[in-house]
């Protein structure tokens, strides 16, 4: 499986999401299925209600936890000192976890300061219940404030990024930053998936067009994504990844359908 390196720290570059899915039951089958396709890297969030599927799940698979990378988020009223102290112990116990591999702000709150919310989830890492920091929704200035008030590194930002949804401000931050852009809705809401490219482009590789999406995001430097869906079938394609490659112009190609790259930008991503 291919990995990113981000601030020193080796992640699995395809990860499985867990938002939009309201029934516990089939939440822990999907988490199941991916476990089951070898997904080792699960997101959850505190908003999503998910943490206690995931757990569940992760129990009743055979997978040892040091094989998982695990992530969670703050939700915005646990923003607060205490709130994130508390909030964070909780969603361990959902887990059924003693340690999380990666906790974000989930989005930026102007009630609380960054400082604040920072200070509070360092004090978690060096007690050993959270393993590395990040955000989440901040644009480029706001992950530079967090660099700025965090002393352990900020390792991702995780924000809407698929062919419809372009973060390239970002995507050049994280490069010269060796930081990992986390691409959550990788597919769009479905709206990616009818465009002709993608379908051309699978036809070559026997392969469908959401799998195509998802092999355009992980050979971008510092990418990772985390599509999800309740369809084991479904989970088991967007796994399914790792034996074809993309050519240099097939991913120019899909570059063009919103506008083409940059001269900076495709020097980045050796385009």
């Amino acid at each position: 499986m291919l990995s990113v390196t981000a601030r020193g720290v080796e992640i699995p570059a395809l990860g499985f999401g867990t938002a939009r899915m309201d029934d516990h039951d089939e939440r822990v089958r999907a988490i199941a299925a991916a476990l089951e396709a070898g997904y080792r890297h699960l997101d959850t969030a505190q908003v999503y209600g998910s943490e206690p599927a995931v757990g569940e799940a992760i129990q009743e698979a055979d997978v040892d936890r040091e094989e998982l990378f695990v992530t969670t988020k703050l939700a915005d009223d646990n923003r607060a000192h205490g709130d994130v102290i508390h909030s964070v112990h909780e969603s361990l116990d959902h887990l059924e976890m003693e340690t999380v591999d990666l906790l974000l702000i989930h989005s930026p709150n102007d009630e609380i300061s960054h400082e604040e919310t920072l200070d509070a989830m360092n004090e978690l890492r060096d007690d050993g219940l959270v393993s590395h920091l990040g955000v989440s929704n901040f644009s480029v200035d706001q992950t530079r404030e967090a660099v700025a008030h965090s002393t352990a590194p900020i390792v991702t930002n995780q924000v809407e990024y698929h062919l419809h949804h372009r973060q390239d401000d970002l995507l050049e931050y994280c490069i010269d930053e060796e930081m990992m852009l986390t691409a959550y809705s990788p597919l769009g809401v479905g709206d990616a998936l009818d465009e002709d490219v993608l379908q051309e482009i699978g036809d070559r590789h026997d392969k469908t067009a959401a799998q195509v999406a998802i092999r355009w995001l992980l050979q971008q430097p510092q990418v990772s994504t985390i599509p999800m869906s309740s369809s084991p079938d479904h989970v088991r394609e967007n796994f399914d990844v790792f034996d074809f490659e993309l050519t240099g112009e097939e991913m120019r190609d899909v570059f063009r359908v919103t506008g083409g790259l940059s001269d900076d930008l495709a020097s980045k991503l050796d385009l």
